[in-house]
């Protein structure tokens, strides 16, 4: 019996850690999710208490009045992974191989706890001690997943109290009024923080979404959220209309169905919301585009502003065809302004969590020369941008949101590591990267310097001007 225990523990442990590093870390990002906190601190509960049953049952066996501590622990972590069903099944949408595993590890606990039920009687009939045991290799396995789980749940426990960080609480001035906006990509990195941002302040959002009832999910209920602009009456009134879908750029390499799917991401959403605003019966006052500083081309080594030419490339053939979908707003009397966007540095999100973690652990490493430039923004002053675009009604046009501190890249990682108190010891070859990424790896090993022209001669207030304070606000 003793051996079949072992074996259910280890593929619990196994399993265990699939869920958290796949689903947890990789696929839902918990840890960046403001609707999260309370799961977080469940899972931190039982991580510790997985710990111990691992940690403890791989070296000894509980015998007497120690199999009343053992009982406690399993019928409190029962308790526990019930009320993590509920709580997970109010504030997200599980994806499916999530249920299946969760699923799977329920099946396994079970076994596995009726077994120690099993073992239970005959402990205790033993004086109270814990008896040292040796099972071999999975003595050692079982101790090493225990510290492993252990210290996912301490993880997890400073994640939940970190998460309140990720409110910002901007106060957001629109301008005058409550505000009817409708949003289409409002679930992801800088949508999500927007549409915090503006529930926060009372106004009314609706949402075009994929996945309705996750949106719903992940504002708890306090949005609107539809499939597609069919759905919407013609006689609704939106105030203002905000364009931030499409499918990241950063991910898989740019073959013809990637760049297809990239395209289409963002040239579907837009199209649906451009045919509501063309029939509806109250158009917006001002519709936000998102765009990217890859409209610029990334080899030029000149400075650019708004008024430069689309550049070369797929990065700036995507930003010029998106922008272009929008233009017929023009002959509807619709104010326009596209935001392309530089890098967005912000918690919750971004490439700025994965570029950290791996400065943190030591591996951070200088791109191609590193003289390429780096234009960034803070997620804060972005979603400022976005503001003053809906209240400031002289605003139109393409403006470019990146900071006035454009870095090279070799100045970004000396930074980062001198902040983290890390050396930055590697140079990954710019050739080496274009093999492994292909067309994509241009977004990394080049890049111009951009000018926030626009925004400077409006003197927009950057909260963060400078790399370094945004760099010590977020890490």
């Amino acid at each position: 019996m003793i051996e079949l225990f072992l074996y259910l523990f280890i593929a619990q442990a196994l399993m265990g850690a699939f869920d958290t590093l796949y689903h947890h870390e990789f696929k839902v990002a918990l840890s960046q999710k403001i609707n999260a906190r309370l799961e977080l601190y469940i899972h931190s509960i039982r991580a510790v208490l997985y710990g111990v049953l691992f940690a403890g049952l791989a070296w000894f066996e509980w015998h007497g009045l120690w199999v009343g501590l053992l009982i406690g622990i399993v019928l409190v972590e029962l308790g526990l992974t019930l009320w993590d069903f509920v709580v997970e099944d109010k504030t997200r949408l599980l994806p499916g191989s999530e249920r299946i595993t969760h699923t799977l590890l329920a099946i396994n606990g079970g076994a596995m706890f009726v077994l120690i039920a099993l073992l239970l009687p005959g402990w205790y009939a033993q004086d109270t001690a814990l008896v040292a045991v040796d099972y071999g290799w999975r003595s050692w396995f079982l101790f090493i997943a225990g510290m492993g789980v252990g210290l996912s749940g301490v993880r997890d426990a400073f994640a939940a109290w970190q998460i309140q960080r990720l409110k910002l609480n901007l106060n957001l001035d629109l301008g005058t009024g409550h505000k009817r906006l409708l949003i289409s990509g409002g679930t992801g990195f800088i949508g999500s923080a927007l549409c915090y941002e503006l529930l926060h302040a009372g106004h009314e959002i609706t949402l075009l979404t994929r996945t309705p009832l996750a949106a719903s999910m992940q504002f708890n209920g306090k949005v609107r959220a539809v499939r597609s602009c069919a759905e919407l009456s013609e006689a609704e009134h939106f105030d203002v209309v905000i364009n931030l879908a499409g499918a990241p750029v950063v991910g898989p390499r740019w073959s013809t169905k990637r760049k297809a799917i990239l395209l289409n991401s963002r040239l579907h959403s837009t199209r649906d919301l451009l045919g509501f605003v063309k029939r509806a019966q109250h158009q917006p006052d001002v519709w936000v585009q998102a765009s990217a500083i890859g409209y610029y081309g990334t080899k030029t080594d000149q400075a650019v502003t708004e008024l430069n030419s689309p550049g070369d490339g797929f990065a700036a053939e995507l930003c010029e065809r998106w922008e272009q979908t929008t233009a017929e707003l023009e002959s509807l009397s619709v104010r326009r302004v596209i935001l392309r966007f530089g890098l967005v540095f912000g918690r919750s999100g971004g490439s700025l969590p994965m570029m950290m973690r791996s400065f943190r652990f030591g591996m951070g490493a200088i791109l191609g020369n590193g003289q390429q430039h780096v234009a960034w923004i803070h997620i804060e002053d972005l979603l400022q941008i976005i503001a003053l675009s809906i209240a400031n009604k002289t605003i139109h046009g393409k403006i470019n949101v990146v900071a006035p501190d454009c870095i090279t890249y070799n100045e970004f990682a000396t930074m980062a590591g001198q902040l983290l108190h890390r050396p930055v010891w590697f140079r990954i070859p710019a050739n080496l990267l274009r093999q492994m990424l292909g067309e994509m790896a241009s977004l990394f090993v080049d890049g111009p310097i951009i000018k926030p022209d626009r925004l400077e001669k409006i003197h927009f207030k950057y909260r963060f001007p400078q790399l370094r304070g945004a760099l010590m606000d977020l890490i």
